[in-house]
């Protein structure tokens, strides 16, 4: 073998070892990122994860989770959030985890309770749950974080819940930017409350309002969509809980209740969705407790199913299966 075929064949070693090195750092868990496939539902099934928040930007879908403790709970236990994303429904990335509740200094004894993402003016805003404590707002300068409290303090508290008397009122919140710009903000547990954010959305724009309507039996997750014209709002009734949803022609109502959307997810007392259109299809995210065999209300996982219109655009009630959905190409 002559000199410039050996440097060739250690040249080829040499990239090998880098790739592979690449590899295992690509495909780690920790502090690095996680490659993984989902293979039907649950999409995720090395971690347990709740309350499914989900926004597309560009060719990627970015889904952001609650993060429940290992199996076999007799309690809820989150401290931090998790973020993974997509670009195929198939193919997933998971990174270092972008917040836990200890980065808000005013509510570390608090819980990493339901949580909601979204982009405005090049940047990323996290609004979370603290349980007990309100709803807090980080920002980071990428989609995947790390993320940083913004305020130093909650944006929402027990005191902007007027119609509410339990400690874990001010939780679930869901942000909903509409067509003329105008960014909104709605939250509750039993009660479900409204606002508008400032442009720079980290201050309450005006008055908070409570939705009430004709057979709104609210218990929480409200979540904002908009689709050929028409406002959706879904959000957890009852308990255990369904998904029920109800349509308007403007964001701040009136709304008329339209029914049931997703029945009971199996093994779980909680249902909390996202609905997001994504490559042309629309999908509902939730979460059950199906990881077997320690899979439960208090460990939970986060599914994918389509989500379909009739020609009258009110909603198909969301058919929950195993199989999940198709990879895009």
């Amino acid at each position: 073998m002559n000199l410039r075929i050996k440097n060739l064949v250690r040249g080829i070693a040499t990239l090998l070892g880098v790739f592979a090195v690449f590899t295992a750092y690509c495909q780690s868990d920790g502090d690095n990122l996680y490659n993984f496939e989902s293979n039907g539902n649950p999409i995720i099934t090395h971690k347990y994860t709740a309350d499914p928040a989900a926004w597309v930007e560009r060719d990627t879908l970015w889904l952001y989770t609650g993060h429940d403790f290992a199996g076999g709970q007799k309690g809820y236990k989150l401290k931090d959030w998790l973020v993974f994303s997509t670009t195929d429904m198939k193919n997933w990335t998971e990174y270092p985890v972008p917040l836990k509740i200890s980065d808000f200094s005013w509510a570390k004894s608090g819980d990493a309770y339901a949580a909601h993402v979204v982009a405005r003016n090049e940047k990323y805003y996290w609004y979370v749950s603290t349980n007990w404590s309100g709803i807090g707002v980080a920002v980071s300068d990428r989609p995947e974080g790390p993320y940083k409290d913004a305020l130093g303090k909650p944006l929402l508290t027990n005191d902007d819940c007027f119609d509410s008397q339990h400690s874990w009122a001010c939780i679930d919140p869901a942000i909903f930017i509409d067509d003329d710009g105008q960014a909104w903000i709605f939250w509750g547990n039993g009660q479900c409350y409204y606002a508008k954010l400032k442009e720079n959305m980290i201050e309450i724009d005006g008055e908070i309002k409570r939705i009430n309507f004709e057979g709104f039996g609210f218990t929480e997750a409200p979540w904002i969509h908009k689709h050929n014209g028409k406002y959706y709002l879904t959000y957890a009734s009852g308990f255990p809980e369904k998904i029920s949803y109800a349509m308007s022609d403007n964001v701040t109502g009136p709304w008329e209740y339209k029914g049931i959307l997703n029945e009971i997810a199996g093994n779980s007392n909680t249902n909390h969705q996202a609905i997001v259109e994504f490559k042309g299809n629309p999908y509902f995210i939730y979460h059950n407790g199906a990881i077997q065999t320690d899979g439960s209300s208090y460990s939970r996982s986060v599914c994918i199913d389509r989500l379909y219109y009739n020609e009258d655009n009110t909603l198909k009630r969301v058919q929950m299966t195993t199989e999940g959905v198709q990879k895009l190409k």
